[in-house]
Parts: C-alpha cells; sequence; structure tokens
C-alpha cells in the first residue's frame, strides 16, 4: 500500500474512533556492512528496518503506538494501540501537533551515485584495507578490523493539521584497526572515515595512517602525575562533546541535570569556542530539512564566541520556555518517543593546523584516545577521568608516546580553557547524540594522573 493511501486511511479510521489531532511518523533504513578477517568475509550483513509511528490525541492525552507493516490490518493496531495508551498516560507535559513551516530549506543529504557501488566493489574495498595494512610495515601482526559499510534512510512525516514532509540520507564508512608487535609491545592503531562520496575513500591512504598511528605508540611510557598543558586531537574532543552534547538540550535543562540552566547570554567558554548546529550541511551525516516533530530546520550558533546563546528544543520544551523552537526534536526510530538531540554538531574551525598547533604547544600533551566515556564522566556535573594514550610534546615537537595515564577534568571548565582552535574539523561517527565534529584543542591545563 502506498504510504500516502495509508496516512489516509489510518486517519480516517482515528476519526471514526474518536481521535482528535493524529500523526504518522514513517521510517525506513537500509543498511549494508561487510568485516574481512585474513582475506576473508568475515561478517556480512544487509538489513532493512522500516515502520509507522502514529501519535493521536484522546481526552486530552496523547498515545503513541508503533507498527512494522504498511498494511490493512496495521491501520486498526495504530489507532487502537494509541487510543489504549492516551488513557493511561498520566504526564501533564502539553504535547503540540505541528502545521507546518511557512518553508523548509533545500538540504543536500542523498548521493545517488553513492547507492549504486555495488557489494562487491564494497568487499574489495574492505579486503584492500587489509591487504594495505600488512603490506605497510612487517611489525603489523594483526588487522583486527577491516570493515566497510553503507546506509540510506527516508523519512516522512504527516498529521491532520496539513504537516506533510519527506527526505532521504545516504553515507557510506569504513574503518580498520591493526595490531602492532615489537618485541613484548603490542599496540593498536585505527581509521575511521564516514562520508557520502565513494571517490573520497582511500583504502591505502586509510590502511597506512592507522598503522603508523600503532608505530608510533610502541615506545610508549607513561608521565609524572601534574598539570599538563596539553593538544586533545579532534577525534578526542568529539568523544567528549558527544559525551556531555545532553547539557544543551532544554530538556536538561528544565528537568535539573544541566549545570547551564540559567546561564542563556553568559560567557561559558573561552571567547575563542562557537559551537555550532548546523542540520543544513551539505552531505552531513545528520542534516535534514526538518526535524522529528515537522519543523523546519535552521543553522544556529548554541556558543558565539564563548557566549552560551540558545538550547536545543522541540516542540515541548519550546512552549514550556515559550520560545519557538530550534528544530532539534529526534526521534531513534519509528518505534522511539519524541526527544532532543543536535544535529551536525562541532565547534567551529581555527586557522592553524594540526602541526602548527603542535609547535604552539610548546611543552605539554598530545591526546590521541580515550577509553570510559560511558563510565567515567558525569553529563550532569560535567566531571570526567578517563584514561588516555598520546605523545609527549618538547620545545614543539613530538619526542615520544606515552601511556598508562588518566585525564581528569570538568567539561564545563574545560570549555572555558581552550586556547587554541585548529583547523583540522572532522566528524566521528553519526548517533543518538547527533553528528559530532571538532577540530584539535590547545587546553591551558589539565590534570594527568602517571606516576
Amino acid at each position: 500500500m502506498d504510504i500516502r493511501e495509508f496516512k489516509d486511511q489510518v486517519f480516517a479510521a482515528g476519526r471514526e474512533a474518536g481521535l482528535e489531532e493524529m500523526e504518522v511518523y514513517v521510517s525506513r533504513s537500509k543498511d549494508f556492512s561487510v568485516r574481512i578477517f585474513q582475506e576473508e568475509v568475515d561478517d556480512y550483513t544487509v538489513s532493512l528496518e522500516q515502520g509507522v509511528g502514529f501519535r493521536a490525541r484522546y481526552g486530552g492525552k496523547v498515545g503513541y503506538a508503533y507498527v512494522e507493516a504498511v498494511d490493512e490490518d496495521s491501520i486498526k493496531l495504530l489507532v487502537e494501540g494509541a487510543k489504549a495508551n492516551a488513557q493511561i498516560i498520566d504526564s501533564d507535559d502539553e504535547i503540540v501537533f505541528f502545521a507546518g513551516s511557512a518553508e523548509y530549506p533545500e538540504v543536500v543529504a542523498f548521493n545517488g551515485e553513492l547507492g549504486k557501488v555495488s557489494p562487491e566493489e564494497r568487499i574489495e574495498f574492505a579486503k584492500t584495507l587489509e591487504t594495505e595494512a600488512f603490506a605497510t610495515d612487517s611489525r603489523v601482526a594483526l588487522v583486527n578490523w577491516a570493515t566497510t559499510g553503507y546506509g540510506e534512510t527516508d523519512v516522512y512525516i504527516a498529521n491532520t493539521k496539513g504537516l506533510e514532509q519527506s527526505f532521504s540520507r545516504n553515507a557510506a564508512y569504513s574503518f580498520v584497526s591493526a595490531m602492532v608487535k615489537e618485541g613484548e609491545t603490542v599496540k593498536t592503531g585505527g581509521r575511521f572515515l564516514f562520508k557520502n562520496d565513494w571517490s573520497q575513500f582511500d583504502a591505502k591512504k586509510q590502511a597506512q595512517e592507522a598503522v603508523q598511528e600503532g608505530v608510533s605508540l610502541l615506545d610508549a611510557s607513561t608521565v609524572k602525575s601534574g598539570e599538563y598543558r596539553v593538544l586533545l586531537r579532534y577525534d578526542v574532543v568529539q568523544d567528549l562533546l558527544s559525551t556531555f552534547s545532553s547539557v544543551f538540550s532544554a530538556e536538561a535543562v528544565q528537568k535539573g541535570l544541566s549545570l547551564l540552566g540559567g546561564k542563556l547570554g553568559e560567557q561559558i567558554a573561552s571567547p575563542k569556542v562557537t559551537l555550532i548546529d548546523d542540520p543544513l550541511l551539505p552531505n552531513g551525516g545528520a542534516s535534514a530539512p526538518f526535524d522529528a516533530e515537522g519543523v523546519a530546520t535552521k543553522t544556529k550558533e548554541v556558543i558565539a564566541q564563548g557566549t552560551l546563546t540558545t538550547f536545543l528544543h522541540n516542540l515541548k520544551t519550546a512552549k514550556k520556555d515559550g520560545v519557538e523552537s530550534t528544530g532539534n526534536a529526534f526521534r531513534a526510530s519509528f518505534k522511539s518517543p519524541v526527544g532532543i538531540s543536535p544535529s551536525n554538531f562541532y565547534i567551529k574551525p581555527g586557522e592553524k593546523s594540526y602541526d602548527e598547533l603542535v609547535q604552539e604547544l610548546g611543552s605539554g600533551l598530545i591526546i590521541i584516545d580515550v577509553q570510559g566515556t560511558h563510565s567515567g564522566a558525569n553529563p550532569v556535573s560535567g566531571d570526567f577521568s578517563l584514561g588516555a594514550y598520546g605523545y609527549l610534546v618538547e620545545n614543539g615537537k613530538i619526542t615520544r608516546a606515552v601511556d598508562q595515564i588518566t585525564i581528569a577534568g570538568n567539561f564545563f571548565k574545560l570549555l572555558e580553557s581552550v586556547e587554541e582552535i585548529g583547523s583540522d574539523l572532522e566528524f566521528g561517527i553519526p548517533g543518538y547524540g547527533g553528528n559530532v565534529g571538532s577540530p584539535s584543542l590547545i587546553i591551558e591545563k589539565l590534570a594527568i594522573a602517571g606516576n
């Protein structure tokens, strides 16, 4: 059944059942992944998830239901499910059904050519990742990950107030991780790439970068405990920003789960820091013309030169605060309730290259990886204590690798301590916390626990 025909029949059945405002949210996700291990296909996955989420107002409350099939049987399930759910809801939050924005932006997020790349070509690429990793250095003992994948998402939303919009987005990714060994010392280096242009994938370059990083860590040892000037590489900043992104959610603020409550218009970061949420970013991993409630998206500076300018809102939180939605309503899938998430969420890059930042660091530490963000970070207080490794820098030059250290600090103080921002903006893996990106940052000081 055509989705628009299905929508009309659901709304008609809903009216007969006494439902008032109604909305359907349809999503379809197609995913492909392949992993190569020792020249053989170790894992091959093709999946398709699709379904319809339904919200409807009944007796002053909004009920939810979802189905995975678009057919006549599903119509009754949605209507009866939402009606029954509405009768047991005890929340007093007012749910807003949106009639639609006056206009919607044009967003480039789907590359038709990318979808035409054959599974055979993607498999061959993953095999090349493994082959090139072994060819880069004789100390490569194992390539534990050589994988590539592809995903595309289609979203359709419509309601009884006249809203009806749709969009599509796709992207590919690849990841290689190589274990290098010298004597009894074993280290691992990896590289991840996420793009929606297949021509930007270079298996040889990616594999070489992963191996070279692993090799560079073979002489690692710890450092004395103390406070160090630190260069956080872009991917470490991504991890931290993703971990603490919820503090910018209006919902977290309203529930008292963010220390940023009451600080709009105040300086909360170094004047060098501008934090952007850009759902219109061309080919971004979270780019979309509208959010999960059908509100037109827009680019905004959450932090502008250190000043907190806005929280991220959906319709519910915006109504509570008497402001407009920022277009950040989010649903993980058609099964999920509406929440809040950033889109393409990143720190605005500066002008200095990574190598220039290393020189400017002078003497200090470069952190290239952290572990334990799920257990060693508190999104409410902002405190973190994380295992880490990287390099020691003396007189503007990397002298050796560093491991067996722990970095400890506070996210809010970290933002205040940014001294320099690089030009090397990179994005990580899109997820529930948005598509988070960052350039590398020099931090004035950070507590390091070593020996």
